[in-house]
């Protein structure tokens, strides 16, 4: 009988044997299971930080006598009340009558362990005013038991406050004018009526981060208000578009960038709130900058600004717009005078301090108190009103980080410093005092750990939460005036964390570019390690200048997803490289106005040390991944070393940083200049001018709402590497801005897909899904 199947022909023949090849070889993959990431997400923050005990890190002092502070255990969260004198602890508020009165308000029961109060004050007639959420609501005033939402005054507008020192008060913009709100009374009253769309009173709006908060400081009296009206009327705008069914909304708002003739500037007034009078100070408007930060306001406050205590006079910074020089000016509040009482000029940029601004006027004595990185460290310096140096306050190696009180009377200052004890890690945080009239700062926190401090009102006492990234906190109550403990307040236990398997990351250090200067970092390896294996490597990378890749020194049971990551196979690393924050002058000037350096030569330097330190490590597997700053720099890195860097996942990078923020760019990199031919100094900083360079595998993300690095930035390169007939894998976050969101657990389970496959060469779950707690 003749055979009437269809004959294949030799190409479908040859099609069906290479797809039973490429069969075999995918059965031969290894497979991660679903088990096998539930096992990493338990190292994943979310997981793994409600399994500390008693990890008390941050405490509020409510006046001298005490602070209240979050504790936390298996049972819950515990808001505590410490009485210094008795050193007692007791609760803040009664947690059942607390969770009554938001149930019944919120007309559904609330759980009493999972309370989240973000503030707390003592009333003058007895017991507590928390706040939870939006909410305030009074426990135990005036001797009545229990908790009742606080009463609100009828007609009063929604818009966030500033209270004034005496807590009588609050500042508050609206319609691009300031007004004040009495808080007993509801009373609102203008304080200005000339502010304008895009020119108003007090606006924050920095580009990159913009909000409906004033930016202004009370006076010590309560009696006047320095803030600014803000122009931003010739200032450039951004754009994004949302996405949703029907006509597209919209979001336009105020965004200046690199090279902009015309930028957001400040004209700086005084305001008398009984008066409702506008002083204007004698003094040209000025840039839109910080001593410290890409934004006027850096901690939350306008630190730049400082008052006398008797309200006579202000003392403010003005900082030019490349951050090189910086004034410190006088204002007479009485007739808006002002004079210039000192100048630095730095060849590179002026920051007034590692973590917060530094500078601080005394006028008391007639003096101010500097801060300056001149001998390539941050110390402190006394000059007087006149502009004349008296003498240096401190001397020598490390730096001055974080001043949290000067004493004018005792003629004292308490800093945080890192750097300044020899054999100690140099990023370790560690608290001092020293004299203004000079002499060696004592130190008050001997424990070689980082060391997170919480000073009292009155400076007599301060509050040391000391650990390490291996070490869990130790929280313990000091005496201001020689560091002398006086009680403990916790100490963090993590059996429960052990349980699950958690091993703390291991700390290293490596050569820089230069062969010479140290490099610190830190490792995480699956807790199966097996020497005798060899492991693909992870670098996560973050690089500055303004913040390093390994973050904070004290002790994380997470760190991103660090440890997660490396439970799926791999060894983690991350490297603080040259260019970034803490270390010497030099050390973060290393950059030398290339913004498009991003650490790289010392992430590639310091991976080959470690692959030929450890046997384990595989030098022919890397894979590299960063957010923000990061996936700019992991982009570049799979670029510049696109025989190095295998896998790359960049999440809203700054690719091109002509499309970013002014005021961060422009410090680091310097003002934009074009020569006769066109060509910018900004071209070799963008990423898409490298990308045809790509070899390897590279994932792509972004927030299409992002208004912090807006997407453009991706789809720069997105377009570039299209027109390169690159391949390449992209992700985008329709309803996201910078960090994700509700998103964010998504793009983590697609990062850990991305480097599972194509670092690791195994076959991940298919559509693992991460279960973040749902609030």
């Amino acid at each position: 009988m003749a055979d009437l199947r269809p004959r294949q022909s030799g190409a479908a023949l040859l099609g069906a044997v290479l797809l039973a090849f490429a069969a075999a070889a995918s059965a031969q993959m290894p497979t991660l299971t679903t088990d096998d990431y539930a096992r990493a997400e338990r190292f994943v923050g979310y997981k793994a930080n409600p399994l500390v005990d008693h990890a008390v890190t941050t405490v509020t002092w409510l006046d001298a006598r005490g602070f209240w502070y979050r504790d936390h255990d298996a049972q819950g969260d515990h808001f505590l009340r410490y009485d210094v004198a008795s050193g007692k602890t007791s609760p803040l508020v009664d947690a059942k009558q607390l969770a009554d009165a938001l149930a019944k308000t919120a007309g559904k029961p609330v759980d009493a362990s999972k309370l989240k109060i973000t503030e707390a004050r003592v009333l003058a007639e007895g017991g507590y005013e928390v706040v939870v959420g939006k909410d305030r609501y009074l426990c135990d005033a005036a001797g009545k038991p229990g908790c009742v939402p606080a009463p609100k005054p009828e007609h009063v507008g929604s818009e966030p406050g500033v209270r004034s020192p005496d807590g009588k008060t609050e500042a508050f913009i609206r319609d691009w004018n300031l007004w004040v709100r009495d808080l007993a009374s509801g009373t609102e009253t203008q304080l200005t009526t000339d502010g304008s769309t895009d020119d108003g009173y007090a606006t924050d709006n920095a580009g990159w981060t913009h909000s409906d908060r004033a930016i202004l400081v009370w006076s010590p009296d309560s009696r006047h208000i320095a803030t600014f009206q803000q122009d931003q009327r010739r200032t450039g705008s951004m754009t994004l578009v949302g996405t949703n069914v029907g006509h597209p909304k919209v979001e336009t708002w105020k965004y200046p960038l690199v090279g902009d003739k015309d930028v957001t500037m400040i004209e700086r007034v005084v305001i008398d709130v009984h008066a409702r009078h506008v002083l204007r100070l004698k003094t040209p408007p000025d840039q839109h900058r910080s001593t410290l930060c890409d934004d006027v306001s850096c901690n939350g406050g306008w630190e730049d600004v400082q008052w006398a205590e008797d309200g006579k006079s202000l003392a403010f910074a003005s900082v030019s717009r490349d951050h090189k020089d910086v004034w410190i000016r006088i204002a007479d509040t009485a007739t808006g005078a002002v004079r210039t009482v000192l100048h630095e000029h730095v060849p590179t940029y002026y920051e007034s301090g590692n973590g917060a601004v530094n500078w601080r006027y005394l006028p008391q004595s007639d003096e101010l108190l500097w801060f300056s990185e001149r001998n390539d460290w941050g110390n402190l310096y006394l000059y007087g009103l006149d502009g004349k140096l008296k003498h240096a306050v401190t001397t020598g190696e490390g730096n001055v980080t974080d001043v949290l009180r000067v004493d004018p009377t005792s003629r004292t200052a308490w800093f945080r410093g890192v750097g300044r004890t020899p054999g100690v890690d140099p990023y370790y945080q560690q608290f001092f005092k020293v004299s203004l009239d000079g002499g060696a700062p004592v130190l008050l926190t001997p424990e070689v750990a980082d060391h997170a401090i919480g000073l009292s009102p009155d400076g007599s006492h301060f509050v040391d939460a000391y650990s390490t990234p291996t070490m869990p906190p130790v929280t313990v109550l000091r005496d201001a005036a020689d560091g002398r403990v006086v009680s403990d307040v916790a100490r963090a236990d993590i059996t429960r964390l052990r349980a699950i398997g958690w091993v703390p990351p291991e700390t290293f250090t490596v050569k820089a570019r230069d062969g010479r200067t140290d490099l610190y970092g830190l490792m995480f390896k699956p807790t199966h390690f097996d020497p005798a294996k060899k492991y693909p490597v992870i670098d996560y990378i973050y690089p500055g200048p303004q913040t390093g890749s390994v973050g904070g020194r004290g002790f994380d049971a997470a760190r991103r997803d660090h440890q997660a990551l490396a439970e799926l196979g791999f060894i983690v690393v991350a490297i603080d490289g040259l260019g970034t924050p803490w270390r010497a002058k030099s050390f973060h000037d290393a950059f030398g106005g290339d913004i498009g350096d991003n650490t790289l030569p010392d992430q590639v330097a310091g991976l080959k040390q470690l692959a030929a330190r450890f046997p384990w490590i595989d030098p022919d597997r890397i894979g590299i991944w960063g957010h923000s700053g990061g996936g700019y720099a992991t982009a570049d890195a799979m670029f510049s070393y696109p025989d190095f860097f295998k896998v790359g996942i960049s999440e809203s990078g700054n690719h091109d940083n002509r499309n970013y923020e002014d005021d961060w760019a422009e410090k680091w990199q310097g003002l934009e200049t074009v020569d006769q031919d066109g060509h910018s100094s900004y071209a070799a900083q963008a990423n898409a001018a490298k990308a045809a360079n790509l070899k390897g595998k590279l994932l792509l993300a972004h927030g299409l709402m992002d208004d912090n690095v807006p997407p453009q930035n991706t789809f720069l390169v997105v377009d570039a590497l299209v027109k390169a007939n690159r391949d390449f894998d992209l992700v985008v976050f329709p309803q996201a801005h910078h960090g994700y969101g509700k998103d964010a657990a998504y793009m983590m389970r697609r990062r850990w897909d991305y480097f599972v496959r194509w670092l690791l060469g195994a076959t991940p779950p298919s559509e693992y899904r991460m279960q973040p707690p749902a609030e």
